[in-house]
């Protein structure tokens, strides 16, 4: 008898172990997402989206041993939208982890917002100025991209002594990550020989660029543009019925696909652009590959581009560094994130697009790619390698009291200067 109710009793336990065990596998955890999905720039974040889809995919959506839900919220690029979003996915929606956002000043937002919620683990989509993290950076933001000025690394030297161009003017949105991407063009270019002669700010979202075009001065070598989303393909048309044809730098979002497959022929004027960015379309390596196809399989030709956007590749790459830190720790979030934490800042990611990792202020070190537009064969653009530098830190590989001197990116800084 006694043998029997303890039979009986072990089978109770196994059966509610088995239960348990159900329970726990179908158990999901809540994950945010901000995209700029809507705005000037509503083409980055749904290729940013993409990315993020992809990543979930390879990981059958599950991590730790949960369920991951995916809680998407659109910003618009504007800092105030980042935050709202922020705060609807963490004060409403509860979620303890948030992927985002993509465009630079709201990067700055959502560190500061972070600071205010230390409960919450921030991973950053693709926002790419450089204050984010270098000034006074949150403990609980990660970034695994690289920054605006890191992205130009390599580009200002390759067009100086590869390409002639001894003279620029630069045109670019007036907000952070463009102050980012020319404060890093400059400080290479200029240290090479370059000079900027004169530098044109037009506001995100510029419908018309007229005034700009008229004033673009004739005797510079070449115009580096800083524009992105429906601003380059704005400027491009109205610049080619201007009958424009300096030589083109491009800044890494001009290039990007999100402009090489926009509508219409104006994008053509791109072809040999010169430009730098965390990727290049048509690079080679086994690893960029094989992401390259895991995009493509993930979407119809017509819901998708021909080769995923650096801004698809850096959700991507958050995504699967908060997959693989949350299987690490077995889902576990207690005690402050900690463990999780820890993953995340020492992690190195084998990314498609080179190894990352993080620095003290738990921002990227990485790759950067120097490349040129070319048509391809089936008449589409794309980037094309030209060059590589590894290893790019936040201060460009300048000592950190020179680099700190030079003042932070701003309409004016860097002078244009032989020496830092």
């Amino acid at each position: 008898m006694k043998l029997k109710l303890l039979s009986t009793i072990s089978m109770a336990a196994i059966v509610a172990a088995g239960v348990a065990n159900a329970a726990s596998h179908s158990e999901k955890m809540k994950v945010g997402v901000l995209a700029t999905l809507e705005g000037t720039y509503t083409v980055l974040g749904e290729d940013g989206i993409r990315g993020l889809k992809t990543a979930m995919g390879q990981f059958k959506s599950m991590a730790g041993g949960k369920e991951i839900e995916l809680v998407i919220q659109s910003t618009d690029a504007s800092p105030e939208s980042a935050v709202r979003g922020a705060r609807k996915l963490v004060e409403q929606d509860g979620v303890e982890v948030v992927i985002g956002p993509l465009s630079g000043s709201e990067g700055i937002a959502i560190r500061d917002y972070a600071k205010t919620q230390p409960q919450a683990t921030f991973i950053n989509g693709i926002s790419g100025a450089q204050e984010t993290t270098y000034v006074t950076p949150a403990e609980n933001f990660f970034r695994f991209n690289t920054d605006g000025a890191q992205w130009s690394a390599g580009l200002g030297d390759y067009v100086f002594n590869e390409k002639g161009y001894k003279t620029v003017a630069t045109v670019g949105e007036d907000y952070s990550f463009i102050y980012t991407q020319v404060f890093g063009f400059a400080l290479e270019y200029c240290a090479a020989g370059g000079e900027i002669t004169e530098r044109f700010w037009v506001p995100l979202g510029t419908k018309d660029f007229g005034s700009i075009i008229a004033a673009l001065p004739d005797d510079v070598d070449a115009i580096y543009l800083g524009l992105g989303g429906g601003d380059a393909v704005n400027f491009l048309n109205q610049y080619q019925q201007a009958g424009g044809d300096a030589n083109l730098i491009g800044g890494s979002i001009m290039v990007d696909g999100t402009v090489l497959n926009s509508k219409g022929s104006a994008k053509d004027a791109l072809i040999g652009t010169p430009s730098s960015g965390p990727q290049a379309d048509t690079w080679d390596d086994p690893k960029w590959q094989t992401y390259v196809k895991a995009y493509q399989d993930a979407f119809a030709p017509e819901d998708r581009f021909p080769s995923p956007s650096l801004l698809g590749t850096g959700y991507y790459n958050a995504t699967t560094a908060v997959l693989t830190c949350l299987d690490d720790v077995n889902g576990d979030l207690s005690d402050g994130h900690a463990a999780f934490r820890q993953c995340l800042s020492t992690i190195e990611l084998d990314a498609p697009n080179g190894k990352i990792t993080l620095d003290e202020n738990r921002q990227a070190v990485g790759t950067n790619f120097v490349s040129e537009v070319i048509q391809l064969d089936d008449g589409t653009l794309a980037t094309q390698l030209v060059a590589m530098k590894e290893n790019v830190n936040q201060t460009l590989g300048i000592d950190k009291d020179k680099f700190a001197a030079i003042g932070l990116p701003s309409r004016e800084v860097p002078a244009c200067k032989a020496s830092y």
